[in-house]
């Protein structure tokens, strides 16, 4: 296994704490120079402290349009995209470098997960593969130190274990410079025990987003699935719902402690959770209202995996092209100026940590980057596939 390990991304540009997300962008950035984790108890007492739902995120029970959709029968579980062009790139004040410039993109139309995928699919998957995910696997440090600055010291044996990267609220207001303070590097963590050893899945979990799934998890889950992951380009037009581009999905009122239209934090980031919204860490994968295209939690809850390499200069280059972009699969390789030595692949949505005074990431055009091999409590990942690849699965299975 390779694994991609880094240090923690560089502080944000002065002028830019308020809109930009210091997420852990690597797997193992954590255990660099990492102290001990939040006890196991401390981390389980987190994970069973519920929240009663909040009647507000059921979906509004109308469904999409279904007249232009392909002729029947449809992939169970999944909505169509119809194709068509759209405008990409960042829109308001909150809008990053890396959204720029704008460009015209066209995509041909696709089946899309309605919701992200759930614990109970991926324990399909697991049950049938005997897969193993990669924070469940013991990082090879000789693998890690190639993508790393010459001189890196190597971490103590103790924390050069299975796990990963838990969201662990501090006591206090901290320093928003420095995400180590609220992510903790927790042996056990995975996507079965979200907040280490002793903590565990429940059935009523089985409708909630799966976690702690790296880029190379979700991949592997999708080729077992006959579907793959979708392209930046893809949604970002999928999460607009046929709507034109526009600051906040549900348009230009900024979320609040009384306004929240997605599963996002209230509160004092990173110490003073206030669900209002219903929800203290991830809400099941169908809440809240779905948009225009049936598709649910395009915003808020969980990052999601995108097929794409990360750079920073993307828009750039794409943008310089004479034609149309159609079917954009992204840059050839990555780029990230913050952390050059590492590739990355792209996260879209947001999650239930984004806010006005931390990370501002709950917009159709905010983009975020991880390594291939980064697992968190906050990203999962949504499929999707062409009709063609559907109608070659049917017949397959006619046969």
């Amino acid at each position: 296994m390779a694994t991609g390990a880094l240090l923690w991304a560089s502080s944000p540009a002065k002028g830019t704490e308020t809109n930009v997300c210091l997420t852990p962008t690597t797997r193992v950035s954590q255990m660099i120079g990492a102290k001990a984790a939040t006890s196991p108890d401390a981390l389980s007492s987190l994970a069973s402290d519920g929240v009663k739902p909040s009647p507000s995120g059921k979906g509004n029970g109308n469904g999409p349009d279904t007249s232009h959709w392909p002729p029947k029968p449809w992939p169970h579980g999944m909505v169509w995209v119809p194709a068509g062009e759209f405008v990409m790139g960042g829109i308001g004040s909150d809008a990053r470098k890396d959204e720029f410039p704008l460009h015209h993109v066209k995509v041909d139309g696709f089946w899309m997960g309605t919701t992200v995928v759930t614990n109970a699919e991926f324990r399909k998957f697991v049950k049938v593969t005997g897969y193993l995910t990669t924070a469940e696997k013991k990082p090879d440090w000789e693998e890690i130190k190639k993508t790393l600055p010459p001189g890196t010291p190597k971490p103590s044996d103790d924390v050069l274990v299975a796990g990963s990267l838990v969201f662990v609220p501090t006591d206090g207001p901290v320093s928003l410079n420095d995400p180590s303070l609220w992510w903790k590097w927790t042996p056990g963590a995975s996507w079965q025990h979200p907040f280490g050893p002793k903590s565990h899945l429940e059935p009523k979990d089985d409708a909630y987003p799966v976690v702690h799934v790296s880029w190379d998890d979700a991949v592997a889950y999708c080729k077992w699935a006959g579907k793959r992951l979708p392209t930046e380009a893809e949604w970002e037009y999928a999460c607009l719902g046929g709507g034109p581009p526009r600051h906040y999905l549900w348009g230009e009122q900024s979320p609040s402690d009384t306004f929240h239209p997605a599963n996002l934090w209230q509160g004092g980031f990173p110490y003073e959770k206030k669900p209002f919204d219903g929800y203290l860490y991830t809400a099941p994968a169908k809440s809240f209202e779905p948009n225009g295209y049936g598709l649910y939690n395009m915003i808020g809850n969980v990052w999601q995996w995108c097929s794409d390499w990360y750079r920073d200069d993307y828009y750039k280059t794409i943008s310089s092209q004479p034609k149309l972009a159609v079917n954009p699969t992204g840059p050839t390789d990555s780029h990230d100026p913050d952390d050059p030595a590492t590739p990355k692949r792209v996260n879209r949505g947001g999650s239930f940590l984004c806010n006005s005074g931390y990370c501002a990431s709950y917009r159709p055009a905010a983009r975020m980057k991880s390594s291939p091999d980064t697992g968190l409590l906050n990203v999962g990942f949504r499929t999707v596939m062409t009709d063609d690849d559907w109608r070659k699965q049917l017949s397959k299975n006619n046969k």
